[in-house]
């Protein structure tokens, strides 16, 4: 009979002599130092500059700028899905901004929520700490 080593063989469990030593790998050199990824080429992609004319004269603009003037063009035409997604978006921004300016506080104004929270929990810690008084007395 053959011996068997404790271990199991099958998927996903190669025999231990073809495994991975340790320090090597399947891909030694990694993904090359200059390759891109998708973020990057989508990133620089919508930053390349684009031709278009506007008012009958010819501008260079980004492929962002120029795909949402495209956007807006369509939907001011009366394009029911372009009207929705450029609306989609506007309220988006709109939304953002908000949330930006909402949580964005003076210094002085943080100052000045902090010492009330404080003068807060030390009132109500003291109130409870009365009341446990007037319960423990009675």
């Amino acid at each position: 009979m053959t011996k068997r080593s404790h271990k199991s063989i099958g998927y996903g469990r190669p025999p231990l002599h073809s495994r991975f030593k340790p320090g090597q790998s399947g891909n030694r050199r990694g993904r090359p130092k200059g390759s891109l990824n998708f973020t990057t080429d989508l990133k620089n992609i919508l930053l390349a500059p684009v031709a278009l004319n506007d008012a009958g004269r010819p501008r260079r603009v980004t492929t962002q700028k120029a795909a949402l003037l495209r956007l807006r063009e369509k939907a001011l035409k009366g394009d029911a899905r372009a009207l929705d997604r450029f609306l989609s978006l506007a309220m988006a921004m709109t939304v953002g901004s908000a949330e930006e300016t909402a949580t964005s506080l003076p210094p002085e104004d943080e100052a000045i929520l902090e010492a009330y929270r404080r003068d807060v929990l030390a009132n109500a810690d003291a109130t409870t700490a009365s009341q446990r008084d007037e319960e423990d007395g009675t």
